[in-house]
Protein backbone atom coordinates (compact mmCIF):
# COMPACT_ATOMS: atom_id res chain seq x y z
CA UNK A 1 0.00 0.00 0.00
CA UNK A 2 1.66 3.64 -1.16
CA UNK A 3 -0.82 5.62 0.34
CA UNK A 4 -4.87 5.02 1.76
CA UNK A 5 -5.81 7.78 0.87
CA UNK A 6 -4.92 10.72 -1.81
CA UNK A 7 -6.57 14.45 -2.16
CA UNK A 8 -6.53 15.94 -5.83
CA UNK A 9 -6.38 19.34 -5.65
CA UNK A 10 -7.81 19.91 -9.05
CA UNK A 11 -10.65 19.62 -11.58
CA UNK A 12 -12.07 17.85 -14.18
CA UNK A 13 -10.21 15.70 -16.67
CA UNK A 14 -6.81 15.48 -15.06
CA UNK A 15 -9.08 14.72 -11.59
CA UNK A 16 -10.62 11.85 -13.04
CA UNK A 17 -7.50 10.48 -14.75
CA UNK A 18 -5.88 10.62 -11.19
CA UNK A 19 -8.76 9.08 -9.11
CA UNK A 20 -8.66 6.50 -12.03
CA UNK A 21 -4.55 5.86 -11.17
CA UNK A 22 -5.27 5.67 -7.66
CA UNK A 23 -7.92 3.17 -7.46
CA UNK A 24 -6.22 0.79 -9.50
CA UNK A 25 -3.41 0.81 -6.66
CA UNK A 26 -6.00 0.29 -4.41
CA UNK A 27 -6.08 4.42 -2.99
CA UNK A 28 -9.27 6.04 -1.94
CA UNK A 29 -9.44 9.48 -3.94
CA UNK A 30 -10.83 12.86 -2.01
CA UNK A 31 -12.26 15.35 -4.19
CA UNK A 32 -12.63 18.78 -4.08
CA UNK A 33 -15.24 21.28 -6.20
CA UNK A 34 -16.31 24.88 -6.52
CA UNK A 35 -19.75 25.96 -6.57
CA UNK A 36 -20.11 25.60 -10.25
CA UNK A 37 -18.60 21.94 -10.37
CA UNK A 38 -20.72 20.39 -7.44
CA UNK A 39 -21.70 18.15 -10.32
CA UNK A 40 -18.70 17.32 -12.09
CA UNK A 41 -18.17 14.10 -12.96
CA UNK A 42 -14.63 14.33 -11.31
CA UNK A 43 -16.95 14.78 -8.32
CA UNK A 44 -19.10 11.99 -8.64
CA UNK A 45 -16.42 9.83 -9.46
CA UNK A 46 -14.04 10.15 -6.18
CA UNK A 47 -14.83 8.21 -3.37
CA UNK A 48 -15.12 11.03 -1.28
CA UNK A 49 -16.07 14.86 -2.00
CA UNK A 50 -15.68 18.15 -0.52
CA UNK A 51 -17.00 21.97 -1.20
CA UNK A 52 -14.57 24.31 -1.42
CA UNK A 53 -17.44 27.04 -1.01
CA UNK A 54 -16.70 30.01 -4.08
CA UNK A 55 -17.26 30.31 -7.36
CA UNK A 56 -13.43 31.56 -8.68
CA UNK A 57 -10.16 29.86 -8.70
CA UNK A 58 -8.74 32.24 -6.23
CA UNK A 59 -11.48 31.28 -3.87
CA UNK A 60 -11.29 27.16 -4.51
CA UNK A 61 -8.80 25.48 -6.00
CA UNK A 62 -6.07 28.21 -5.44
CA UNK A 63 -7.28 28.34 -1.88
CA UNK A 64 -4.14 26.49 -0.28
CA UNK A 65 -6.14 26.81 3.12
CA UNK A 66 -9.40 25.40 2.07
CA UNK A 67 -7.39 22.36 0.50
CA UNK A 68 -5.30 21.73 3.43
CA UNK A 69 -8.00 21.74 6.17
CA UNK A 70 -10.15 19.67 3.37
CA UNK A 71 -7.24 16.73 3.68
CA UNK A 72 -6.68 16.76 7.22
CA UNK A 73 -10.60 16.40 7.73
CA UNK A 74 -10.76 13.64 5.38
CA UNK A 75 -7.55 12.23 6.38
CA UNK A 76 -5.78 11.75 3.40
CA UNK A 77 -2.18 11.17 3.87
CA UNK A 78 -0.84 12.95 -0.04
CA UNK A 79 -2.13 15.52 -2.00
CA UNK A 80 -1.61 15.69 -5.82
CA UNK A 81 -1.99 18.78 -7.69
CA UNK A 82 -2.64 17.62 -11.11
CA UNK A 83 -1.73 20.49 -13.89
CA UNK A 84 -2.43 24.11 -13.83
CA UNK A 85 -3.45 26.02 -10.38
CA UNK A 86 -0.96 24.91 -7.65
CA UNK A 87 1.08 22.71 -9.39
CA UNK A 88 4.01 24.37 -9.96
CA UNK A 89 3.96 26.81 -6.81
CA UNK A 90 6.36 26.03 -4.62
CA UNK A 91 4.75 27.73 -1.52
CA UNK A 92 2.32 24.99 -2.01
CA UNK A 93 4.94 22.10 -1.82
CA UNK A 94 5.77 23.42 1.03
CA UNK A 95 2.86 24.24 2.88
CA UNK A 96 1.54 20.66 1.99
CA UNK A 97 4.39 19.30 3.70
CA UNK A 98 4.31 22.12 6.73
CA UNK A 99 0.62 20.40 7.23
CA UNK A 100 2.16 16.61 7.48
CA UNK A 101 1.41 15.61 3.61
CA UNK A 102 3.60 13.93 0.95
CA UNK A 103 3.36 15.98 -2.07
CA UNK A 104 3.13 14.05 -5.37
CA UNK A 105 5.53 15.69 -7.39
CA UNK A 106 9.11 17.66 -6.92
CA UNK A 107 10.56 19.41 -4.34
CA UNK A 108 9.67 23.12 -3.98
CA UNK A 109 13.32 23.75 -4.55
CA UNK A 110 13.28 22.24 -8.15
CA UNK A 111 10.51 23.85 -8.79
CA UNK A 112 11.66 27.45 -7.56
CA UNK A 113 14.90 26.75 -9.36
CA UNK A 114 12.85 25.89 -12.74
CA UNK A 115 10.32 28.39 -12.00
CA UNK A 116 12.20 31.34 -13.07
CA UNK A 117 12.96 31.16 -16.47
CA UNK A 118 15.64 33.38 -16.52
CA UNK A 119 17.08 31.25 -13.24
CA UNK A 120 16.45 28.30 -15.45
CA UNK A 121 18.51 29.74 -18.52
CA UNK A 122 21.64 29.86 -15.78
CA UNK A 123 21.39 26.54 -14.47
CA UNK A 124 21.51 25.14 -18.08
CA UNK A 125 23.89 27.25 -18.95
CA UNK A 126 26.36 25.77 -16.03
CA UNK A 127 25.27 22.15 -16.48
CA UNK A 128 25.98 22.76 -20.84
CA UNK A 129 22.74 22.68 -21.79
CA UNK A 130 21.91 24.16 -24.99
CA UNK A 131 19.75 27.26 -25.14
CA UNK A 132 18.20 29.90 -27.47
CA UNK A 133 20.51 32.49 -27.13
CA UNK A 134 18.78 35.44 -25.43
CA UNK A 135 19.58 36.76 -21.77
CA UNK A 136 20.04 34.63 -19.15
CA UNK A 137 19.06 38.20 -16.54
CA UNK A 138 16.03 40.01 -16.81
CA UNK A 139 16.49 42.80 -18.80
CA UNK A 140 15.39 46.35 -16.46
CA UNK A 141 15.53 49.21 -19.41
CA UNK A 142 13.99 49.42 -23.23
CA UNK A 143 17.96 50.24 -24.15
CA UNK A 144 18.92 47.14 -22.62
CA UNK A 145 16.56 45.40 -24.83
CA UNK A 146 17.57 47.31 -27.77
CA UNK A 147 21.09 47.22 -27.84
CA UNK A 148 21.04 43.05 -26.33
CA UNK A 149 18.79 42.56 -29.74
CA UNK A 150 21.31 44.68 -31.85
CA UNK A 151 23.79 42.16 -31.09
CA UNK A 152 22.26 38.67 -31.28
CA UNK A 153 20.33 39.92 -34.66
CA UNK A 154 16.01 40.54 -35.12
CA UNK A 155 13.56 39.32 -34.89
CA UNK A 156 13.90 38.30 -31.07
CA UNK A 157 11.13 37.30 -28.57
CA UNK A 158 10.50 39.54 -25.00
CA UNK A 159 9.34 37.10 -22.77
CA UNK A 160 8.39 36.82 -19.15
CA UNK A 161 10.67 35.51 -16.83
CA UNK A 162 7.67 34.13 -14.48
CA UNK A 163 5.83 32.34 -16.73
CA UNK A 164 4.94 30.90 -20.13
CA UNK A 165 1.90 30.18 -22.36
CA UNK A 166 2.64 33.32 -24.48
CA UNK A 167 1.47 35.34 -21.83
CA UNK A 168 4.02 38.52 -21.89
CA UNK A 169 5.65 37.27 -24.65
CA UNK A 170 6.25 39.60 -27.36
CA UNK A 171 7.77 39.34 -31.29
CA UNK A 172 9.46 42.11 -32.51
CA UNK A 173 11.29 42.70 -35.55
CA UNK A 174 13.24 46.10 -35.74
CA UNK A 175 14.32 48.81 -33.36
CA UNK A 176 11.31 50.98 -34.32
CA UNK A 177 9.03 48.47 -32.50
CA UNK A 178 11.01 47.66 -29.43
CA UNK A 179 9.65 50.08 -26.79
CA UNK A 180 6.00 49.27 -27.38
CA UNK A 181 6.45 45.95 -27.45
CA UNK A 182 8.73 46.16 -24.12
CA UNK A 183 6.53 47.85 -22.29
CA UNK A 184 3.43 45.83 -23.10
CA UNK A 185 5.54 42.72 -22.01
CA UNK A 186 6.13 43.97 -18.95
CA UNK A 187 2.58 44.85 -18.22
CA UNK A 188 1.15 41.40 -19.71
CA UNK A 189 3.84 39.50 -16.98
CA UNK A 190 3.15 41.55 -14.12
CA UNK A 191 -0.67 41.46 -14.85
CA UNK A 192 -0.38 37.10 -15.21
CA UNK A 193 2.25 36.79 -12.62
CA UNK A 194 2.64 39.60 -10.18
CA UNK A 195 6.00 39.52 -11.94
CA UNK A 196 7.06 41.97 -14.71
CA UNK A 197 10.84 40.80 -15.22
CA UNK A 198 11.26 39.96 -19.02
CA UNK A 199 14.69 38.33 -20.93
CA UNK A 200 15.05 38.37 -24.64
CA UNK A 201 15.44 35.14 -26.47
CA UNK A 202 15.95 35.04 -30.46
CA UNK A 203 13.60 34.34 -32.34
CA UNK A 204 13.66 30.56 -34.21
CA UNK A 205 12.28 30.80 -37.73
CA UNK A 206 9.69 27.86 -38.16
CA UNK A 207 10.57 25.43 -35.13
CA UNK A 208 9.79 22.72 -34.05
CA UNK A 209 7.84 21.93 -30.11
CA UNK A 210 9.93 19.17 -28.77
CA UNK A 211 9.02 17.65 -25.32
CA UNK A 212 10.86 14.66 -23.45
CA UNK A 213 9.46 13.05 -20.64
CA UNK A 214 11.63 12.26 -17.68
CA UNK A 215 11.46 10.35 -14.38
CA UNK A 216 13.34 10.52 -11.42
CA UNK A 217 13.04 8.96 -7.92
CA UNK A 218 14.51 10.02 -4.88
CA UNK A 219 17.07 7.97 -5.19
CA UNK A 220 18.94 9.70 -7.67
CA UNK A 221 17.77 7.15 -10.84
CA UNK A 222 16.26 8.91 -13.89
CA UNK A 223 14.95 7.48 -16.88
CA UNK A 224 13.69 9.32 -20.03
CA UNK A 225 10.37 8.17 -21.46
CA UNK A 226 11.15 9.60 -25.22
CA UNK A 227 9.85 12.59 -26.86
CA UNK A 228 6.63 13.94 -27.85
CA UNK A 229 6.04 16.28 -30.85
CA UNK A 230 4.34 19.46 -29.69
CA UNK A 231 4.02 21.76 -33.19
CA UNK A 232 0.40 22.14 -33.58
CA UNK A 233 -0.48 24.83 -31.62
CA UNK A 234 -2.92 28.30 -31.35
CA UNK A 235 -2.70 30.75 -29.53
CA UNK A 236 0.83 29.54 -27.79
CA UNK A 237 -1.33 26.49 -26.82
CA UNK A 238 -1.46 23.11 -28.03
CA UNK A 239 -4.03 21.43 -29.60
CA UNK A 240 -2.69 17.91 -31.00
CA UNK A 241 0.72 16.33 -29.63
CA UNK A 242 2.43 13.02 -30.71
CA UNK A 243 4.92 10.37 -30.07
CA UNK A 244 7.46 9.74 -31.52
CA UNK A 245 8.19 12.75 -33.29
CA UNK A 246 7.69 12.24 -37.01
CA UNK A 247 10.91 13.83 -38.01
CA UNK A 248 13.38 12.22 -35.08
CA UNK A 249 16.34 9.79 -36.00
CA UNK A 250 17.91 7.56 -33.87
CA UNK A 251 21.15 10.24 -33.27
CA UNK A 252 18.53 13.57 -32.86
CA UNK A 253 16.73 10.92 -30.31
CA UNK A 254 19.98 10.09 -27.96
CA UNK A 255 21.07 13.56 -28.66
CA UNK A 256 18.06 15.29 -26.91
CA UNK A 257 17.05 12.68 -24.35
CA UNK A 258 20.41 12.89 -22.93
CA UNK A 259 20.38 17.20 -22.95
CA UNK A 260 16.87 16.48 -21.04
CA UNK A 261 18.05 14.46 -18.43
CA UNK A 262 21.15 16.47 -17.91
CA UNK A 263 18.79 19.17 -17.11
CA UNK A 264 16.90 17.27 -14.72
CA UNK A 265 19.76 16.10 -12.83
CA UNK A 266 20.87 20.06 -12.96
CA UNK A 267 18.33 20.50 -10.67
CA UNK A 268 18.31 17.15 -8.39
CA UNK A 269 14.65 16.87 -9.54
CA UNK A 270 12.31 13.44 -8.74
CA UNK A 271 8.82 12.57 -9.77
CA UNK A 272 7.50 12.94 -14.03
CA UNK A 273 8.92 16.32 -15.02
CA UNK A 274 9.00 17.52 -18.85
CA UNK A 275 12.35 19.56 -20.51
CA UNK A 276 10.75 21.57 -23.81
CA UNK A 277 12.85 22.26 -26.21
CA UNK A 278 12.86 24.01 -29.69
CA UNK A 279 14.32 22.23 -33.09
CA UNK A 280 14.73 24.21 -35.96
CA UNK A 281 15.01 22.73 -39.34
CA UNK A 282 17.96 21.34 -39.14
CA UNK A 283 17.48 19.82 -35.62
CA UNK A 284 19.46 22.37 -33.65
CA UNK A 285 17.66 22.06 -30.38
CA UNK A 286 17.42 24.53 -27.25
CA UNK A 287 15.80 24.13 -24.00
CA UNK A 288 13.31 26.40 -23.54
CA UNK A 289 11.62 25.69 -20.06
CA UNK A 290 10.80 22.36 -17.55
CA UNK A 291 7.42 21.75 -16.81
CA UNK A 292 7.63 20.47 -12.79
CA UNK A 293 4.54 18.50 -13.01
CA UNK A 294 2.49 16.09 -15.44
CA UNK A 295 1.84 17.16 -18.88
CA UNK A 296 -1.85 17.28 -20.32
CA UNK A 297 -0.05 15.45 -22.99
CA UNK A 298 1.24 12.48 -20.74
CA UNK A 299 -1.14 9.68 -22.31
CA UNK A 300 0.88 9.67 -25.78
CA UNK A 301 3.99 8.47 -23.91
CA UNK A 302 2.01 6.25 -21.50
CA UNK A 303 0.79 4.53 -24.82
CA UNK A 304 3.82 3.73 -26.79
CA UNK A 305 5.66 2.91 -23.58
CA UNK A 306 3.53 1.19 -21.36
CA UNK A 307 3.80 3.23 -18.61
CA UNK A 308 1.30 4.61 -16.44
CA UNK A 309 3.02 7.75 -15.63
CA UNK A 310 0.24 8.52 -12.77
CA UNK A 311 1.07 5.23 -11.17
CA UNK A 312 4.73 6.27 -11.36
CA UNK A 313 4.22 9.18 -9.54
CA UNK A 314 2.40 8.46 -6.70
CA UNK A 315 4.70 5.16 -6.55
CA UNK A 316 7.66 7.99 -6.47
CA UNK A 317 6.29 10.14 -3.96
CA UNK A 318 5.51 7.14 -1.31
CA UNK A 319 9.40 6.66 -1.36
CA UNK A 320 10.06 3.51 -3.37
CA UNK A 321 12.91 3.12 -6.53
CA UNK A 322 12.01 3.38 -10.30
CA UNK A 323 11.39 -0.57 -10.98
CA UNK A 324 13.07 -0.44 -14.34
CA UNK A 325 15.65 1.47 -16.40
CA UNK A 326 16.04 2.74 -19.28
CA UNK A 327 17.30 -0.30 -20.97
CA UNK A 328 13.91 -1.51 -20.27
CA UNK A 329 11.66 1.14 -21.83
CA UNK A 330 10.84 0.15 -25.25
CA UNK A 331 9.34 2.68 -27.89
CA UNK A 332 5.78 0.79 -29.56
CA UNK A 333 4.43 2.21 -32.05
CA UNK A 334 2.60 5.87 -32.88
CA UNK A 335 0.32 7.75 -30.44
CA UNK A 336 -1.80 11.18 -31.21
CA UNK A 337 -3.86 13.10 -28.82
CA UNK A 338 -6.49 15.50 -29.75
CA UNK A 339 -7.83 18.52 -27.24
CA UNK A 340 -11.09 18.81 -27.63
CA UNK A 341 -11.72 22.58 -26.07
CA UNK A 342 -15.46 24.13 -25.89
CA UNK A 343 -14.82 27.08 -28.36
CA UNK A 344 -16.37 28.31 -31.64
CA UNK A 345 -13.76 28.34 -34.26
CA UNK A 346 -16.31 30.03 -36.34
CA UNK A 347 -16.52 33.54 -33.96
CA UNK A 348 -12.56 33.85 -33.53
CA UNK A 349 -12.20 30.71 -31.40
CA UNK A 350 -14.20 32.48 -28.11
CA UNK A 351 -14.91 30.25 -25.83
CA UNK A 352 -18.18 27.98 -25.71
CA UNK A 353 -20.06 28.05 -22.49
CA UNK A 354 -23.41 26.09 -21.64
CA UNK A 355 -24.90 22.58 -20.65
CA UNK A 356 -23.45 19.67 -22.34
CA UNK A 357 -26.77 17.95 -23.54
CA UNK A 358 -25.31 15.19 -25.29
CA UNK A 359 -21.94 13.40 -25.08
CA UNK A 360 -21.07 10.06 -27.42
CA UNK A 361 -17.12 9.01 -26.55
CA UNK A 362 -15.32 7.34 -29.66
CA UNK A 363 -14.92 4.00 -29.31
CA UNK A 364 -12.78 1.09 -31.49
CA UNK A 365 -9.50 -0.59 -31.25
CA UNK A 366 -6.82 1.65 -29.50
CA UNK A 367 -8.82 5.14 -28.82
CA UNK A 368 -8.53 6.20 -25.42
CA UNK A 369 -11.03 9.33 -23.99
CA UNK A 370 -9.82 11.29 -21.15
CA UNK A 371 -12.79 12.89 -20.48
CA UNK A 372 -13.97 15.69 -17.98
CA UNK A 373 -17.24 15.87 -18.97
CA UNK A 374 -20.64 14.40 -19.27
CA UNK A 375 -24.27 14.39 -20.96
CA UNK A 376 -25.64 17.49 -18.16
CA UNK A 377 -22.06 18.73 -17.21
CA UNK A 378 -21.95 22.83 -17.25
CA UNK A 379 -19.34 23.99 -19.16
CA UNK A 380 -18.67 27.71 -17.49
CA UNK A 381 -16.54 30.50 -17.98
CA UNK A 382 -14.94 30.32 -15.00
CA UNK A 383 -12.28 27.30 -16.17
CA UNK A 384 -10.40 26.31 -18.99
CA UNK A 385 -12.74 25.25 -21.57
CA UNK A 386 -10.70 21.87 -22.11
CA UNK A 387 -13.82 19.23 -22.28
CA UNK A 388 -11.52 15.96 -23.29
CA UNK A 389 -9.06 14.16 -24.67
CA UNK A 390 -9.31 11.55 -27.34
CA UNK A 391 -5.78 9.63 -27.47
CA UNK A 392 -5.36 6.82 -30.25
CA UNK A 393 -2.54 4.45 -30.41
CA UNK A 394 -1.52 2.76 -33.78
CA UNK A 395 1.51 0.51 -35.29
CA UNK A 396 2.68 3.66 -37.42
CA UNK A 397 1.75 7.13 -37.77
CA UNK A 398 -0.40 6.41 -40.83
CA UNK A 399 -2.64 4.00 -38.87
CA UNK A 400 -2.89 6.38 -35.59
CA UNK A 401 -3.77 9.27 -38.01
CA UNK A 402 -6.33 7.38 -39.94
CA UNK A 403 -7.55 5.78 -36.38
CA UNK A 404 -7.99 9.22 -35.13
CA UNK A 405 -10.42 10.38 -37.94
CA UNK A 406 -12.19 7.83 -37.38
CA UNK A 407 -12.35 8.78 -33.33
CA UNK A 408 -12.75 12.23 -34.09
CA UNK A 409 -15.69 11.64 -36.91
CA UNK A 410 -17.69 9.63 -34.77
CA UNK A 411 -17.32 11.74 -31.29
CA UNK A 412 -20.57 13.64 -30.33
CA UNK A 413 -21.38 16.82 -28.07
CA UNK A 414 -23.90 19.01 -27.99
CA UNK A 415 -24.81 22.20 -25.96
CA UNK A 416 -21.87 23.66 -26.66
CA UNK A 417 -19.74 24.65 -29.70
CA UNK A 418 -16.59 22.42 -29.93
CA UNK A 419 -12.93 22.60 -31.97
CA UNK A 420 -13.75 19.00 -33.79
CA UNK A 421 -13.67 20.27 -37.15
CA UNK A 422 -10.40 22.02 -37.15
CA UNK A 423 -9.45 18.97 -35.67
CA UNK A 424 -10.45 16.84 -38.65
CA UNK A 425 -9.02 19.76 -41.04
CA UNK A 426 -5.57 19.52 -39.68
CA UNK A 427 -5.60 15.58 -39.67
CA UNK A 428 -6.02 15.87 -43.32
CA UNK A 429 -3.57 18.55 -43.66
CA UNK A 430 -0.86 18.13 -46.39
CA UNK A 431 1.82 19.78 -43.88
CA UNK A 432 0.65 17.66 -40.66
CA UNK A 433 0.48 14.56 -42.83
CA UNK A 434 4.15 15.38 -44.11
CA UNK A 435 5.08 15.34 -40.22
CA UNK A 436 7.52 18.49 -41.51
CA UNK A 437 5.00 21.11 -39.87
CA UNK A 438 6.01 23.39 -37.32
CA UNK A 439 4.68 25.96 -34.22
CA UNK A 440 3.47 28.24 -37.40
CA UNK A 441 0.93 26.04 -39.06
CA UNK A 442 -2.05 27.20 -38.18
CA UNK A 443 -1.14 30.90 -38.38
CA UNK A 444 0.05 30.03 -41.77
CA UNK A 445 -1.95 28.00 -43.54
CA UNK A 446 -5.50 27.49 -41.20
CA UNK A 447 -6.24 31.06 -40.09
CA UNK A 448 -5.78 33.10 -43.78
CA UNK A 449 -9.04 30.51 -44.84
CA UNK A 450 -10.63 31.90 -41.90
CA UNK A 451 -13.09 34.70 -42.97
CA UNK A 452 -11.87 38.04 -41.33
CA UNK A 453 -8.66 36.54 -40.47
CA UNK A 454 -8.68 35.76 -36.57
CA UNK A 455 -6.91 38.16 -34.52
CA UNK A 456 -4.65 36.37 -31.75
CA UNK A 457 -5.44 36.31 -28.44
CA UNK A 458 -2.87 36.53 -25.64
CA UNK A 459 -5.15 36.69 -23.09
CA UNK A 460 -3.83 38.84 -20.50
CA UNK A 461 -3.55 42.11 -21.80
CA UNK A 462 -7.38 43.32 -21.31
CA UNK A 463 -7.18 45.60 -24.57
CA UNK A 464 -6.06 42.38 -26.52
CA UNK A 465 -8.39 40.23 -24.39
CA UNK A 466 -11.91 42.02 -24.80
CA UNK A 467 -12.98 41.43 -28.08
CA UNK A 468 -12.91 37.70 -27.34
CA UNK A 469 -14.26 37.95 -23.48
CA UNK A 470 -16.89 40.67 -23.62
CA UNK A 471 -19.56 39.14 -24.52
CA UNK A 472 -18.72 36.13 -21.62
CA UNK A 473 -18.15 38.96 -18.79
CA UNK A 474 -21.42 40.89 -19.79
CA UNK A 475 -23.27 38.23 -19.10
CA UNK A 476 -21.23 37.31 -16.01
CA UNK A 477 -22.44 40.72 -14.74
CA UNK A 478 -26.36 40.42 -15.70
CA UNK A 479 -25.94 37.06 -13.32
CA UNK A 480 -23.35 37.80 -10.46
CA UNK A 481 -22.77 40.60 -8.38
CA UNK A 482 -18.76 39.53 -8.37
CA UNK A 483 -17.93 42.41 -10.67
CA UNK A 484 -14.38 40.94 -11.51
CA UNK A 485 -12.30 42.96 -13.93
CA UNK A 486 -11.71 41.34 -17.35
CA UNK A 487 -8.16 40.29 -16.50
CA UNK A 488 -9.12 38.55 -12.83
CA UNK A 489 -11.61 36.39 -15.00
CA UNK A 490 -8.97 35.58 -17.58
CA UNK A 491 -5.92 35.01 -15.33
CA UNK A 492 -7.59 33.43 -11.87
CA UNK A 493 -9.71 31.11 -13.98
CA UNK A 494 -7.17 29.47 -16.01
CA UNK A 495 -8.88 30.75 -19.08
CA UNK A 496 -5.44 30.76 -20.51
CA UNK A 497 -3.53 27.33 -18.82
CA UNK A 498 0.22 28.03 -20.02
CA UNK A 499 -0.35 24.67 -21.76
Amino acid sequence: MYFNKILIANRGEIAVRIIRAARELGIGSVAVYSDPDKSALHVKYADESYPLNGISAADTYLNIPKLLEIAKISGAEAVHPGYGFLSERAHFITAVEDAGLVFIGPSANSVEMMGSKTGARQIMKQNGVPFVPGTTEPVEAVEEATAFASKIGYPILIKASAGGGGKGMKKVYNSDEMEEAFFSAKREALSAFGDSAVYIEKFIENPKHIEVQILGDKFGNYVHVFERECSVQRRHQKIIEESPSPVMDGNTRKKITETALNAAKACNYYNAGTIELLMDEKKNFYFLEMNTRLQVEHPVTELISGIDLVKEQIKIAAGEKLSFSQKDIKLSGHAIECRIYAEDPDNNFLPSTGRITFHRLPTGPGVRVDEGIEAGSDVTMHYDPMLSKVIVYGSDRHSAIERMKIALASYSITGVQTNLSVLLWLLNNDSFLSGKYSINLLDNEFFPLVPGKWKECICDEIEDAATAFVAILRDHSRNSSNNLRLNEVMTENNWCNEE
